[in-house]
């Protein structure tokens, strides 16, 4: 949530700064501001609204001569969406930007304000400068130190001192990098932002504070110098190109069947690798979101074929819980970021009471992968849209592969799977080459405010991420609900023409799920449905090639993305940026 970009050396500050926050606008773009520096004054510019808004209003106004400066795009948190309540933040010498949030800032604005000290802005970003200000007399560096100490909650900063070219970075829950170019440096919350000037980078871990002049970097923890590995990002700039399609999300679901097969390769050359599920007497699945349905289908299968018992919860809840411990547990978190506040609180729960847990993550360098006990990593590379699509795939992937390794399957059954499992790619290659056939069907439910999904078992969970992307990308409400679960009053809102949308993979209890869909049909719904079977008595039936149970959702899911995805685009709406959405969501 939000973005930061920091630079200083020998180019233009402010096209730097532009371009990163346009590859950070996914993270949130309610507003937009930057502060350049020189060795007398500071400049401080914000708007409303997207980052081009910024850049216009840049483009009227006489900039400062710098070789350094801060920027932010904001996802409001503390304060309404206005100029005002943008960063950077200035109070007196003190200029920073934050990604965060402070849990205190309204007891440490009161006693600030009993200071003398006036306050512009309802931020909780605006305390941690005028606070810094409150201790600075003269060592910026001591006046961080004991500002940070004072803060309850997460934070990452980027800040300059009028009359200083200097540059200071922390962090503490929240990420934050330092990017090392030629006779330059980078601050930015996110490797895109910098990918196209530097792939060299640390890491700053919490409380760190790193000072950054034109000719050297120095990270410092309580006063002492800490030496830090230069790590090398694999990212391509072109990862985050377009590359022709309309849309980043488009671009981002037609990867799918490489990065699935990129993801699944090691594992097909050698399922050992893969950790022993089996020692354990019950799985917690944790996570939020999209991860959160990507979690559901993985109960699913972990105990319909592993029989191993599993919990699958909300981080946000998870972390709040009297969770009890009284069985040998494994806890699996699952985050495309790896740095999702609520997963990350989970996550250090579970290991403060010495239980075993694994993360499946997308970014090796996250704090979730170097903190669990062990990770596995999905190939999903750079994902710009908000709304999750091939992250989650191969979320699901990674969950089918533990339950086909855990199941108590002979060798044949295991090698026959394994043959269908090589054919993955090409076959979800076909699914997503139907896209005139998802149009057709979209052009007849976009213009409807109210839609429902249906499904029984791991057709409920697929159900719940086809809703989600949907609610996401097209703002259309729209809810999922085990079928059998419609005449427990829900079925009160079918109307006529009401879309449903019904998911029929299970087909152990197909005839159940077939009865559910005809109650809504005899109401007028217009019915949708999804499966390995064509059923031909609906308005609308989208068959997809059937495979081994362990995984058929991933043949599944991809038309309801692309079902939300012609949807939203006959809305007219922000397909990459959805309103009030962040891709990575590192606050509570």
């Amino acid at each position: 949530m939000c973005g930061i970009v920091g630079y200083i050396g020998s180019r233009n500050p402010k096209s730097v700064l532009i371009e990163g926050l346009k590859k950070l606008e996914y993270r949130g773009y309610d507003s937009a501001g930057m502060a350049l520096a020189n060795q007398e004054e500071i400049q401080v510019i914000k708007s409303v609204g997207p980052v081009l808004n910024l850049e216009k209003k840049i483009e009227t106004i006489p900039l400062l001569n710098s070789h350094l400066g801060i920027a932010h795009t904001r996802w409001a948190t503390h304060g309404e969406v206005s100029e005002k309540n943008a960063h950077p933040h200035k109070v007196e010498k003190i200029c920073l930007v934050h990604n965060g949030i402070i849990e205190n800032a309204e007891e440490l604005r009161e006693q600030l304000k009993k200071e003398g000290i006036s306050f512009q802005s309802t931020t909780d970003t605006e305390v941690i400068a005028a606070l810094i200000h409150y201790y600075n007399e003269g060592n910026v560096e001591e006046a961080i130190e004991k500002a940070i100490s004072r803060l309850k909650g997460s934070y990452a900063l980027a800040i300059m001192i009028e009359g200083m070219e200097n540059l200071y970075a922390v962090r503490k829950d929240s990420p934050l990098i330092l990017g090392i170019g030629e006779k330059e440096y980078f601050v930015a919350s996110d490797i895109v932002a910098i990918i196209q000037y530097t792939n060299q980078y640390i890491l700053l871990e919490d409380d760190e504070i790193a000072k950054v002049t034109l000719h050297s970097m120095e990270v410092k923890k309580d006063g002492i110098i800490v030496e830090k590995k230069i790590l090398t990002t694999d990212l391509l700039k072109e990862e985050n190109n377009k590359n022709g399609y309309e849309h980043f999300m488009l671009k981002e679901m037609m990867e799918e069947p490489i990065v699935l097969e990129r993801t699944l390769k090691p594992f097909l050359e050698d399922i050992s690798i893969l950790p022993n599920l089996k020692k354990y007497e019950e799985i917690h699945i944790v996570a939020c979101g999209s991860a959160m349905y990507a979690g559901m289908i993985g109960k699913s299968l972990l105990e319909e074929k592993a029989h191993i018992r599993v919990v699958c919860e909300y981080a946000s809840e998870y972390r709040y819980k009297t969770i009890q411990y009284d069985r040998k547990t494994l806890v699996i978190l699952i985050s495309q970021s790896g740095e999702t506040a609520d997963t990350i609180a989970a996550m250090r729960k579970a290991k403060e009471n010495q239980i075993d847990t694994l993360a499946i993550v997308n970014v090796k360098t996250s704090t979730i992968a170097r903190e669990a006990d062990q990770s596995l990593f999905i190939e999903a590379g750079s994902e710009v849209a908000v709304a999750t699509t091939k992250a989650y795939i191969l979320q699901v992937a990674i969950l089918a592969l533990l339950a086909y390794d855990s199941a108590p399957c002979n060798e044949k059954e295991k090698a026959e799977i394994l043959s269908e499992i090589k054919t993955l790619p090409t076959l979800l290659k076909e699914v997503l080459a139907r896209r005139e056939e998802y149009h057709r069907i979209a052009k007849e439910i976009y213009k409807k405010e109210h839609l429902f999904f249906i499904g029984r078992k791991i057709d409920y969970a697929i159900s719940l991420e086809g809703s989600l992307k949907l609610k996401e990308i097209s703002y259309m409400h729209s809810e999922a609900y085990p079928a059998g679960e419609l005449k427990h009053g829900t079925i009160s809102l079918i109307e006529k023409d009401t879309p449903v949308i019904a998911i029929v993979t299970e087909e152990d209890i197909l005839e159940k799920t077939i009865s559910n869909i005809e109650e809504v049909k005899s109401r007028g719904a217009k019915v949708i449905v999804v499966g390995t079977q064509k059923q031909c008595n609906y308005d609308y039936s989208i068959t997809v090639p059937k495979i081994n149970f362990f995984f058929q959702p991933i043949l599944v899911v991809p038309v309801l993305q692309l079902l939300a995805y012609e949807v939203a685009k006959m809305r007219g709406c922000d397909i990459d940026k959805p309103k009030n959405l962040a891709k990575s969501v590192t606050v509570e």
